[in-house]
C-alpha cells in the first residue's frame, strides 16, 4: 500500500519508518524546512539544540528502543536530574523526602500534607477516577488549602493561564505524578533522566535516512492544501512545495499528525461529531528564551516558579544535564513559558520579551548581570500543550476519522498520558499498524 503522512515530526516519522520497514510505499510532507517538530534542533556555536527542552526518563521505552533499532542506542546518556522549586526569591531543592521537609514556604503540617498528597497519588493505579473532577478542586479539597496556594496553584497557573487553570482534569495531574516517579526507580529518590548526545535533531536525520534507504520520501518545506475525497472514497492529497504549485498525490492511506483544529481545514468531508470535537480542542502555545551565558544561573536543572509574578514558569538550564564542555564550556538555560495566542508575551518579539524575562532573573540568582549573555534566541511552539479538561475521555477522537483511509495522531490522543516524543513515537507506530489492518 501506499501512506501519505502529513508532519515530519515524532508522530509522523515513526509511523513511515514502521510502514517502511513493512515494505509500505511511503511519503511525508512536512511545512517546515526542518525535521522534528517540537523536538526540532537549531544550531547553538556549532552545537546542535533543541528549540525547547527535551529528555526522556526510564520508562519511555517506545522511542529508546527505537533509536536503539536505527543504531544510535550508543548515544543516549542516563544522567541524574536535580529539580527545585522557586519560592519568594529563594530556590528550594526537590529531590529527596528531606528536602521537602525544609521546604520552609510550608508549615511542617503542610509539608507533610504536600508530601503524602503526593505520596498518595503515586500509589493510585487508575486514573479514571480522576477524570471527572478539575486538578483545582481535587488538590484545594485534599491536599490542603496552604499547599495549594504555595504549590500546586502557581504550577497550574503557569502551565495553563488565569482562564485555564481550574478547567484541568485532575487524571492530567495524576499522569504528570506517576511519569516522573517511574524515572526514579525503586529507590524512589533520585530521578535519573536520558538524552541523545548528538541531539534529539541527529536522532531524526538518521530516523528519516532509514526511511528513504526503504524507499520513502520525505519532502520538506512542503504544504499539504487538502485531503482529497471524491465520492466518499480517499484519493490522496494535495501538497505545495514552497516554489511550486500543488498537486496531487494518490494514496491508499493519509495519516494526519496536525492539531486537531487544523485537520478540518484540510479534510471539510468530516461529519459534524467528528469535526466538533476537533474544533473543540484548546492548546497552550508554548514561548521560549533560550540564553547562552558566561556563568551558570543556577545548579539545578529543572527549576519550577512557584511565583506568579516572575512571567516566567521555568528555569530549565540545559547544561545542568548536558555539561557546558558539550558547548564550548558556555551554559545554555532556557526561559519558559505557555501561553495562549492573544496573550501579550506571545506577541512580543525577542528583544521586547528578553527585556521583560531579564529583570527577574536576579530572583533566580542575584549576581546575575546581563553582561553574561553571550547570545539569545526566541522560539514560539503553537499547539504545544493540549489543554485536558474534565471527563476528556468521552471527547476525544479516534484515530480513524470517519473517512474510510484517513486517520489522526496528535497530542490530544495521547491521554491519559501527557505530550512526549515517547508517546508520539507510540502512537506513529500504532496507527501506522491500525492502517495496514484496515486496508489489509
Amino acid at each position: 500500500m501506499r501512506v501519505g503522512i502529513i508532519g515530519a515530526g515524532a508522530t509522523g516519522l515513526a509511523a513511515a519508518y514502521e510502514l517502511t520497514q513493512q515494505g509500505h510505499a511511503v511519503a511525508v510532507y512536512e511545512r517546515s524546512p526542518f525535521l522534528g517538530g517540537h523536538a526540532s534542533t537549531f544550531d547553538v556555536g556549532g552545537t546542535r539544540l533543541e528549540r525547547g527542552y527535551h529528555h526522556w526518563f526510564t520508562h519511555d521505552t517506545d522511542i529508546v528502543d527505537l533509536v536503539a533499532e536505527i543504531g544510535l542506542g550508543d548515544t543516549v546518556r542516563w544522567i541524574t536530574s536535580t529539580v527545585g522549586t522557586l519560592y519568594d526569591g529563594t530556590i528550594y531543592d526537590f529531590v529527596t523526602p528531606m528536602d521537602l521537609l525544609r521546604f520552609k514556604p510550608l508549615s511542617l503540617v503542610d509539608r507533610l500534607r504536600l508530601g503524602l498528597t503526593t505520596v498518595y497519588l503515586q500509589r493510585q493505579k487508575d486514573w479514571r477516577k480522576y477524570e471527572s473532577v478539575t486538578a483545582d478542586a481535587w488538590l484545594r479539597s485534599h491536599g490542603g488549602g496552604r499547599p495549594y496556594d504555595v504549590f500546586w496553584g502557581p504550577m497550574l497557573r503557569g502551565k495553563f493561564g488565569e482562564d485555564n487553570y481550574d478547567r484541568v482534569s485532575m487524571a492530567w495531574v495524576w499522569g504528570k505524578i506517576n511519569t516522573r516517579v517511574k524515572s526514579r526507580g525503586k529507590s524512589m529518590v533520585r530521578e535519573m533522566l536520558g538524552y541523545p548526545m548528538g541531539s534529539f535533531g541527529q536522532v531524526f536525520d538518521v530516523l528519516s535516512e532509514h526511511i528513504q534507504a526503504k524507499g520513502g520520501e520525505i519532502h520538506t518545506s512542503t504544504s499539504v492544501e487538502q485531503i482529497v475525497v471524491r465520492d466518499g472514497r480517499l484519493v490522496g492529497l494535495e501538497a505545495a512545495p514552497s516554489d511550486a504549485e500543488a498537486r496531487l498525490e494518490e494514496f491508499d492511506a493519509v495519516i494526519a499528525t496536525t492539531p486537531s483544529p487544523v485537520l478540518p481545514a484540510i479534510l471539510p468531508e468530516l461529519p459534524h461529531d467528528y469535526m466538533s470535537r476537533l474544533s473543540a480542542a484548546r492548546y497552550m502555545s508554548a514561548v521560549l528564551i533560550v540564553l547562552v551565558l558566561k556563568n551558570p544561573m543556577s545548579d539545578v536543572y529543572w527549576l519550577n516558579v512557584a511565583d506568579r509574578s516572575v512571567p516566567f514558569v521555568g528555569v530549565i538550564e540545559h547544561t545542568n544535564l548536558i555539561g557546558p564542555e558539550h558547548y564550548g564550556g558556555k551554559h545554555v538555560v532556557y526561559l519558559s513559558n505557555y501561553v495562549t495566542t492573544e496573550d501579550p508575551l506571545y506577541r512580543m518579539g525577542h528583544d521586547e520579551l528578553l527585556d521583560t524575562y531579564l529583570p527577574h532573573l536576579q530572583k533566580v540568582n542575584p549576581a546575575f548581570d546581563r553582561s553574561w549573555i553571550e547570545a539569545s534566541y526566541h522560539h514560539r511552539v503553537d499547539y504545544a500543550q493540549p489543554i485536558i479538561g474534565t471527563d476528556y475521555s468521552q471527547r476525544m477522537p479516534d484515530h480513524r476519522t470517519p473517512v474510510k483511509g484517513a486517520y489522526l495522531a496528535n497530542t490530544t490522543q495521547i491521554y491519559p498520558e501527557d505530550r512526549g516524543t515517547n508517546y508520539s513515537v507510540r502512537m506513529g507506530r500504532q496507527v501506522a499498524r491500525m492502517a495496514v489492518e484496515d486496508i489489509a
